[in-house]
């Protein structure tokens, strides 16, 4: 422990007291002298508390220099236009920009320039320059307003839910402060409902429990007490008993504060973008290239044509420079018709419709590419409690008189019409109960008096049950069964005498009731009655006679033989065992948490004779009432069940080639139960539990990954190098959690599910999609509309390429050949084109609604290509038929038409007649190629669902009219004259050939084609769950010489390099959350670990540039100084806890 004691007026730091509850150590909290010492060195007193502040003055300062105030940094937000300046340095938009530059510049010169006043053209060339801009200008503000508005919205919201009251002991006083104004070293009183805003460490209290599952994943309330867990944890919330706790970390030292501000990181560039930024500088380079030999093609033949020619006025200098600008103008033309203007437009006009729609299907899009990356996404790594399971404690079967069973809710909620229809002998002689009514009324009576829960308001103002989750699960189920809990509770016939709350040393809780038989209508005078509930094999201890009904309702089958009436016997030896064996086991293998109900009926007049320090002695008073006859009544299964829909969803992605691993902090039998009945486990997977997975080497994680399906007791810090290590291997992770302890690897992954009613701000503000009806099946809906995202890309993508390709070469070759230097296609004529008919392309294309074939075909891989090559055939073949048709026009149509009588009487200017029909046919082209485009897969039928987007029949017909308008009307502006009829026929026509010419195409083998494409990548194997387990994961005596002991691991080639790359990776992920050291993140002392941490710095520095801490290849949420900065402080803080070992 470092002397800080020069500048600290405390003996301990921040960072030395956060690290007592990330993770709880209660061996670092008995090394700092255990709650005395810490309160000594904090200079407070626990009975006392902190000196109540007197206005004006400030006694804290100095508590506030050393271990911060109880409130994060603010970030600074990005205004709309910091938004749009980072829109627009994606390349695509560069690019973009640079042309429409030029080609404004260019058409200003042309229209306004020297010699122009003498041109009779329109003066229109500038309008393309402008156009693009505009389309760059919607493109950049539609993404950036749409993320401007949902961090305002995000900041306003938290605002409100930040600033609370909470109760502080100062001066012996019990005060009102405000969670900002919490210091360490303030004692704060807990009473059930607070939220924890800060760590701290047990004082006292009185059956005091926390639910930490928002924090860590566990399921199960945690009892507080200096004999138990004594870490109080910021973020959880106090479910049960009264207390109070020392304060030891606030702000960003706390357990909440470091989960908060390990989510402020930059976001990646998805998977699409990466594509279509390569993409973009592909075309760019083709495009520049084709320009610059257009250039010098055109400049040599004007230069032959200046040395052939005789005219001394050609070689003036005005004139020769007025040529060259004009073979520029032609050049650059070319490049501004490659660059595919309309594709950004319709990647986030496919984007906006779909996240429209996704909000119809509770998905909830805050990050817009979000969307599309999930359409790439190839595994899911689900928290359990509150995602695949509801976080709500539910009987879901158990028995009542041991032979009538009930399992699920439909049983649950009729169970109380069974259980009245059961009849039984009619003899006033016979004291206990009779038949399945009086049953059914004691059974209720004890779980609704025998209780502490309540109905109330929540937090988020819904009306729920409030208290221990096992006494809320009973209370649930009488509520399903028809029955208001507060007819018992409330009735007067009932009177509470004696209540001994739950006892942990005896796992049970008793009530002793007075029972009022007039004021019930059943007889005259009281009796009193005593309910006992608690752990099944307690009740069963204390009880000798059990009650015994017909079989009926779902049978669970045992040795022993059910009566025909209802009936009470002595529980034997025979009828214990039978519950143990076939009941109470059979629930405990299906992780179902079971708990039993008993009673004993009293006829004194009086109350028991209990002294008074058996009565305020739980434990003695439970003893005494052990001691008499109870009757064993009903026992229950809890559990918390899985949410309706999500076998179903698990079973569909994996349909959809996505793996869905669970990852949770609960026990691993739980785990595994649930991730069974949700059908994520499966034979011949891997369950295994954090602190082993986090102490595999980088080859170990690599092996098992693959068959990994379950990781149980995960700490945050597993979570992400889980994550990390996923897309290190080139995974696209999505991750679903509602919990504080999800966050960080909800903002590591490329797409991250927050739950939108359970799930905590910190979970919602980490995630890029929000599932509004908390349901893991809307991630299905999601990954849905994610591919169709996907196709719709690729679908404009196929039709624009096309289109690019063809006006490229057609531009290209008619200049060279035209004796003008002139192009076939104006500059009007591909404005047109080019930017009208590819915008418009894109709404038709973008708005197609998703089919259910998306999802039986397997994800993209991150390295796959953005264009297949089903994709590329098309592409080709398409283009070099266009390219066929139009140069037949263009130079064999006078031959072609000559003897043609339906256009022979109108061809009098010929050449501007055949350029009218080559631009009508490019047209018509491009619009039967758009239907062509609506696949691109192999299958023939590019019909099918076309009659369901209206967007696209509407824009087919608007294109089709503003084309004969343009012919017909366009005149001196796009360079055309009217048509005869026959004339369109023929364009009609010939653009109509596409459609068949395309199913022709897809019924050609894809390997003819791909011998001249690119390889692409091969396809990953399919796991094979048959195998064996690898050695490292077989149950055998811990080892001290072998490949995981210090000497061996120096003997591996290059093993000491790995583990180093896993302590740094630790170390850099435990600075996200806080911090966490890597020793402190092990369950034990592990040599392989401690090996990790001595090495040489020369070699650290170049493992972690090179691994990058198990991270994505992909651009790090840290640039490279910030990381090794931060990994740095995790290093030397594991120095000297190594040397203090």
């Amino acid at each position: 422990m470092e002397d800080n004691t020069t500048e600290n007026p405390f003996k301990f730091t921040a960072q030395q007291l956060s690290e007592l509850v990330d993770p709880k150590n209660p061996e670092l909290l008995q090394k700092y002298g255990g709650l005395e010492g810490i309160a000594n060195a904090l200079k407070v007193d626990v009975k006392t508390g902190l000196p109540i502040s007197k206005e004006g003055e400030n006694p804290f300062a100095d508590r506030e220099a050393v271990f911060g105030r109880n409130v994060l940094p603010e970030t600074k937000s990005k205004s709309l236009l910091e938004l749009m300046w980072i829109a627009l340095h994606d390349k695509i938009m560069i690019i973009l920009s640079i042309a429409a530059i030029v080609s404004l510049s260019i058409g200003l010169y042309e229209d306004f320039g020297p010699g122009s006043e003498n041109n009779d053209e329109p003066k229109v060339h500038w309008i393309e320059g402008v156009a693009i801009l505009i389309s760059v200008f919607i493109v950049i503000t539609a993404g950036s307003v749409n993320d401007y508005q949902k961090e305002k919205q995000f900041r306003a919201l938290n605002a409100k839910k930040d600033d609370r009251k909470v109760k502080a002991l100062r001066g012996g006083e019990s005060v009102m402060i405000s969670v900002f104004d919490v210091q360490v070293g303030d004692v704060l009183l807990l009473e059930p409902g607070d939220m924890l805003c800060a760590d701290g460490i047990f004082i006292q209290g009185h059956n005091l429990k926390c639910d930490e599952s928002a924090a860590t994943g566990e399921s199960d309330t945690i009892e507080k007490a200096h004999d138990k867990d004594q870490f109080i944890l910021s973020g959880s919330k106090v479910t049960e008993g009264v207390g109070s706790f020392l304060v030891t970390a606030v702000g960003t030292n706390s357990f909440h504060g470091k989960t908060m501000m390990s989510l402020r990181t930059e976001d990646e560039d998805t998977p699409l973008q990466v594509k279509l930024n390569a993409l973009a500088e592909k075309i760019a380079v083709i495009g520049t290239a084709a320009a610059v030999l257009m250039f010098i093609i055109l400049i040599i033949k004007y230069i032959y044509k200046l040395c052939t020619t005789n005219n001394p006025d050609d070689k003036k200098f005005p004139v020769v420079l007025g040529e060259v600008v004009k073979i520029f103008i032609s050049a650059i033309t070319v490049v501004v018709v490659a660059v595919p203007e309309g594709l950004p437009l319709a990647v986030t006009l496919a984007l906006a419709f779909a996240t429209t729609r996704m909000l119809k299907d509770n998905n909830l899009v805050r990050v817009l590419n979000a969307c599309e990356t999930m359409g790439g996404a190839t595994t899911v790594c689900s928290d359990k409690t509150g995602t695949l399971t509801q976080n709500k404690m539910t009987v879901v079967k158990g028995v009542a008189g041991r032979y009538f069973g009930f399992e699920g809710p439909e049983q649950i909620a009729r169970l109380a019409d069974d259980l009245r229809n059961i009849k039984g002998k009619t003899d006033p002689s016979n004291k206990e109960i009779k038949d399945g009514a009086e049953l059914l009324d004691v059974l209720v009576e004890g779980i609704s008096i025998n209780s502490t829960a309540f109905e109330g308001e929540t937090d988020d103002g819904k009306v729920d049950f409030i208290g221990s989750k096992s006494e809320t699960a009973l209370l649930g189920m009488t509520k399903a069964m028809g029955i208001d809990y507060r007819s018992y509770r409330d009735n007067k016939c009932y009177q509470t005498v004696q209540v001994y709350p739950f006892s942990s040393a005896k796992k049970s809780m008793a009530t002793l009731i007075k029972v009022d038989r007039s004021a019930k209508g059943t007889g005259t005078g009281s009796f009193y009655r005593i309910h006992v509930k608690g752990a099944s094999e307690i009740v069963l201890r204390y009880s000798t006679k059990a009650l015994l009904l017909p079989e009926g309702g779902f049978k669970f089958q045992g040795k022993t033989k059910a009566p025909e009436l209802p009936t009470i016997v002595p529980l034997t030896k025979a009828l214990a065992e039978d519950y143990n064996n076939n009941i109470i086991e059979r629930f405990a293998n299906e992780s179902l948490r079971t708990f039993s109900l008993a009673y004993l009926v009293d006829e004194l007049p009086e109350i028991p004779n209990l002294t008074d320090d058996e009565i305020l002695s739980h434990n003695a008073a439970l003893t005494e009432i052990g001691n008499k006859n109870l009757t064993f009544m009903s026992l229950v299964g809890i559990e918390d069940p899985v949410r309706p829909g999500v076998p179903e969803a698990v079973a569909t992605c994996r349909n959809a080639g996505v793996v869905v691993r669970m990852v949770t902090g609960d026990n691993i039998n739980t785990a595994r139960a649930i991730a069974t009945k949700c059908g994520i486990y499966t034979q011949g997977g891997i369950a295994m539990e954090g602190p082993k997975f986090r102490t595999l080497t980088e080859e170990e994680m690599d092996e098992i990954l693959p068959r990994l399906q379950v990781l149980a007791r995960s700490s945050p810090t597993d979570k992400q190098i889980l994550v990390g290590r996923l897309k290190y291997l080139g995974e696209t992770v999505a991750v679903t959690g509602d919990g504080t302890n999800d966050g960080p690897a909800l903002k590591m992954a490329d797409v991250g599910f927050s739950m939108g009613i359970a799930g905590t701000e910190v979970a919602k503000e980490a995630s890029s999609i929000i599932l509004m009806d908390d349901n893991f099946s809307s991630i299905v809906k999601a990954l849905l509309w994610g591919r169709s995202v996907n196709d719709s890309v690729k679908k404009f993508l196929q039709f624009q390429l096309t289109v690019n390709i063809t006006a490229v070469i057609v531009t290209f070759i008619s200049a060279i050949f035209d004796g003008e230097n002139g192009s076939a296609l104006t500059a009007v004529q591909l404005l047109w084109v080019n930017l009208i008919m590819d915008t418009l392309a894109a709404l038709a294309l973008a708005t197609e609604k998703p089919t259910q074939d998306m999802l039986l075909r397997p994800p993209e891989n991150k390295r796959s290509p953005l264009i297949t090559h089903t994709m590329w055939k098309m592409i080709i073949s398409e283009a070099l038929f266009q390219v066929i048709i139009n140069f037949a026009l263009l130079f064999a149509g006078p031959y072609i038409f000559e003897h043609c009588d339906i256009v022979k009487k109108n061809f009098d200017d010929q050449k501007l007649r055949l350029k009218t029909m080559v631009f009508n046919t490019f047209v018509f082209l491009q619009i039967f190629n758009e239907v062509n485009c609506r696949r691109i897969d192999n299958r023939l039928n590019i019909f099918a669902g076309i009659h369901r987007n209206a967007y696209f029949i509407c824009i087919f017909l608007f294109i089709c009219i503003a084309q004969f308008l343009i012919v017909t009307f366009g005149g001196n502006a796009f360079k055309t004259v009217p048509l005869t009829v026959g004339q369109w026929a023929i364009c009609i026509l010939l653009g109509a050939v596409s459609i068949p010419l395309g199913m022709f195409i897809r019924m050609i083998p894809d390997s003819v084609f791909s011998a001249c494409l690119p390889k692409a990548p091969a396809a990953a194997e399919p796991v094979d769950f048959t195998q064996p387990l690898p050695d490292f994961l077989q149950p055998t005596p811990v080892r001290t010489n072998t490949s995981f002991s210090m000497s061996s691991s120096i003997r591996r080639k290059g093993i000491a390099q790995r583990n180093w790359d896993i302590a740094l990776g630790g170390t850099l992920f435990g600075a996200l959350h806080g911090g966490r050291s890597q020793r402190a993140m092990n369950s034990s002392s592990n040599l392989r670990v401690q090996t990790s941490a001595t090495g040489d710095l020369n070699g650290r520095v170049a493992s972690f540039a090179a691994n990058r801490a198990m991270t994505a290849p992909a651009p790090a949420v840290f640039n490279a100084k910030q990381a090794w900065k931060v990994a740095m402080v995790g290093v030397e803080r594991q120095r000297r806890e190594n040397n203090e070992v």
